[in-house]
């Protein structure tokens, strides 16, 4: 299970994982959003994710933060990518630079990126991650029992993580 704030990279290591460890790729996001960033309902994204984690093996990304508890049950290996926030909204900002108009792969239905009102709120969300979400991060995973955690806290720490496989 790969978690971490929004632009740490987390699809990029889970793509780079499933080519090396050669295992199933989900992606939250493609479970979560239909098109014209319309998503699910909170019961058709749990069964959803439901089905995806009792299966024997996989690679997950995302954070969706409430559904970390359940995920964590079925895994055995939290990757979590603790990056600072300039690190995150530059790569948010990169990500809907070079998708600009066009929907990535790693989405649910037809999700065009763009900058409009909606971008600049998920913008304040992704720098005040960290501040919201950080200590209780750290809480679940260190109040879980037999599940290997790992802290990655920079890009260069996970390339180095990536050559150690």
């Amino acid at each position: 299970m790969i978690i971490g704030g929004c632009g740490c990279g987390k699809t990029t290591l889970a793509k780079n994982l499933t080519e090396k460890l050669n295992l199933p790729l989900i992606h939250l996001d493609v479970l979560y959003w239909r098109d014209n960033w319309q998503h699910v309902s909170r019961d058709e994204f749990d069964k959803l994710m439901l089905h995806e984690i009792t299966k024997p093996k996989w690679i997950i990304d995302g954070n969706y933060g409430r559904t970390i508890p359940l995920r964590l049950k079925y895994c055995d290996t939290v990757i979590y990518m603790d990056f600072s926030r300039l690190k995150c909204v530059s790569g948010v900002i990169k990500r809907v630079i070079k998708s600009y108009g066009e929907s990535r792969p790693d989405m649910g239905g037809d999700c065009p990126e763009m900058f409009d009102l909606e971008k600049i709120k998920f913008f304040k969300s992704v720098w005040n991650f960290n501040k919201n979400n950080r200590k209780h991060y750290y809480d679940m995973l260190y109040n879980t029992n037999d599940v290997n955690i790992i802290i990655l806290k920079s890009r260069k720490q996970v390339r180095e993580f990536l050559q150690g496989l």
